[in-house]
């Protein structure tokens, strides 16, 4: 049944790779209306009051690369220059001609690739918006959200390929960065790794990405190979990616089972229920980005992403919440774009952001159940109010 399946989905991607240019085609369309949404000449931008504090001198290390808001919209691709980088236990320094990917574990085929190897495979790019799950959940960490095009080989068939047995259910994807543990009395060194069902790992939208942007993987991004996993947080997207293995239950380890753990009190019946669940799939999201002034005339522009977006609202002030224009990207896994005309009195003014998808779920508010309700800080999508002045 699960060859089956990996068959069925081998046949859908060989009939998108037979459109490949006209989606190509509608991408560069896409991103060329985008890129309308940032600041046009002659616009200046008004910075935010409030800017959150620096990364703290203990984060450094592991947290680099944010942006401010008002210049990460600058652009609809982020140059590999400014994209947020996240790393648990090290960016480590790969030789690409030495290295491999080992893929074995629960299946009757295993085998290694060489990154020639898996280059002279089909090749597929996808422009995908990767967001930190903890994103807005500390102060300092405000604007890890970045998108790029990323090209790279479909990874379903290299499973299919290596024929799971029956009882390979889970996928787990292992890194090249390891550091050290301690769970109760037990100290030792591990991998960084995370898994997803053998169903969700052939989705044929994930890739096996050696490029970012036109260029080769930047260290602090993966290279020489890392899993980008179209619609989950960042993650479940494994960077410096050097081993797969099938197996016959889920990984509890530090980032499925401790950490990257959302933990929510339910309420049922009167009585509260705590659920913790590992961070997997993102939500839905969006950001006023900056405002913008041309001589009397002002603009609020910014991004949604997390879902298919169906539309974007501001409200400025806490008054009625307006419609904004928003990009026709089309694509549900990169950011849209999104813009509204202003005309502010002189003075201290919030605004805020709230994205519906095209399923109708609202990004909820900050007293929304949905976020009092997390006693974590991941997946923190409540809507953003930023201040700002006009002077």
């Amino acid at each position: 049944m699960l060859l089956k399946t990996a068959q069925q989905t081998i046949a859908r991607r060989t009939l998108l790779a037979r459109g490949g240019g006209a989606l190509a085609g509608l991408a560069l369309l896409d991103s060329a209306f985008a890129t309308a949404f940032a600041a046009q000449s002659g616009e200046e931008v008004i910075p935010w009051l409030d800017q959150p504090p620096p990364v703290p001198e203990g984060a450094k290390e592991s947290i680099q690369n944010l942006q401010p808001w008002e210049e990460l919209v600058e652009s609809f691709i982020t140059p590999n220059k400014k994209f947020y980088s996240i790393a648990h236990y090290g960016r480590p320094a790969i030789d690409a001609s030495s290295w491999s990917l080992e893929i074995g574990g629960l299946v009757r085929r295993p085998r290694s690739f060489t990154l020639a190897e898996l280059k002279a495979r089909p090749r597929r790019e996808v422009t995908f918006t990767i967001e930190c799950s903890g994103d807005r959940g500390l102060p300092f960490l405000f604007s890890a959200v970045s998108t790029a095009k990323w090209v790279g080989t479909p990874l379903a068939p290299i499973l299919a390929e290596a024929d799971p047995l029956d009882s390979g259910i889970e996928v787990v994807f292992v890194g090249s960065d390891t550091g050290q543990q301690t769970v109760r009395t037990l100290t030792f060194t591990e991998n960084f790794a995370r898994s997803m069902s053998l169903a969700d790992a052939m989705d044929h939208r994930n890739l096996l990405c050696w490029e970012m942007n036109g260029a080769p993987l930047p260290q602090a991004n993966g290279f020489p190979l890392r899993l980008i996993a179209p619609g989950w947080y960042g993650i479940a997207n494994v960077k410096w990616l050097e081993r797969i293995e099938l197996r016959n239950t889920r990984l509890e380890n530090r980032f499925m089972g401790r950490d990257y753990v959302t933990i929510r009190e339910e309420k049922r019946d009167g009585q509260s229920f705590w659920a913790e669940t590992s961070v997997g799939r993102w939500r839905i999201n969006s950001a006023p980005g900056r405002v913008l002034r041309q001589g009397s005339k002002y603009r609020i522009a910014g991004a949604a992403w997390g879902a298919a977006i169906a539309r974007v609202e501001v409200q400025i002030d806490g008054g009625s919440w307006r419609r904004a224009e928003l990009d026709r990207n089309s694509n549900e896994f990169a950011w849209k774009f999104w813009s509204l005309g202003w005309q502010p009195a002189p003075g201290e003014h919030k605004i805020a952001s709230r994205a519906i998808d095209t399923a109708g779920n609202i990004q909820p508010a900050m007293d929304d159940p949905e976020i009092v309700d997390k006693h974590t800080f991941w997946e923190s999508n409540g809507q953003i109010v930023r201040q700002i002045l006009i002077a």
